[in-house]
């Protein structure tokens, strides 16, 4: 998992719970790492799972809704770092339809070994729409959070429920969309 990632969770974590708990909750957690992350750095998915875990107990969230805040956080880090891919879409719906075709490309380009998700528009009409999600690390309440921030963003208001599923390829996990308001 790219290090960005990493260290926009640990900028999440200490928004969260203070500089000083995020030290001692790396301490604590023995990262192969150290939790000392670069933005261009690739590291061990399990890493940022084991900090969701610490940081869970000591908040008593969810791992699941950590998750989904650390999206939410993520995708207004994303439109400030990234805000061209924002700009270049007129709606959410086009904006996630170029995730993968689009944005996931450029990413590419700059970060040859990275490991993304495949996000997949399945069905799409003037007020609902179906993503599909599929990723070996099953960070589909990330997904969740990354939606929730861009439809704020876009100013549209998106009722978003999740239906895991299997086929032949993998496991998934389809994003029911639905305009509301």
């Amino acid at each position: 998992m790219k290090g960005i990632v990493f260290t926009e969770y640990l900028s999440f974590a200490e928004k969260l719970v203070g500089e000083d708990a995020v030290e001692d909750v790396i301490e604590a957690c023995d990262l192969p790492s150290g939790g000392a992350y670069t933005t261009v750095g690739t590291y061990d998915h399990g890493e940022i799972v084991k900090l969701t875990e610490a940081f869970a107990e000591h908040t008593s969230t969810e791992p699941e809704e950590l998750v989904r805040l650390f999206g939410v956080y993520l995708g207004e880090v994303f439109q400030k770092k990234f805000g061209q891919f924002f700009e270049e879409a007129p709606t959410l719906f086009d904006f996630l339809a170029s995730v993968h075709t689009h944005i996931h490309v450029e990413v590419q380009k700059l970060y040859p070994d990275a490991e993304l998700p495949s996000i997949e528009m399945l069905e799409r009409r003037e007020h609902e729409a179906v993503l599909r999600y599929r990723s070996p690390r099953k960070m589909d309440a990330l997904a969740l959070g990354l939606i929730q921030a861009t439809a704020s963003h876009f100013g549209e208001n998106v009722d978003v429920s999740r239906e895991h599923g299997r086929d032949d390829r993998s496991e998934f996990v389809d994003f029911h969309l639905r305009r509301s308001g």
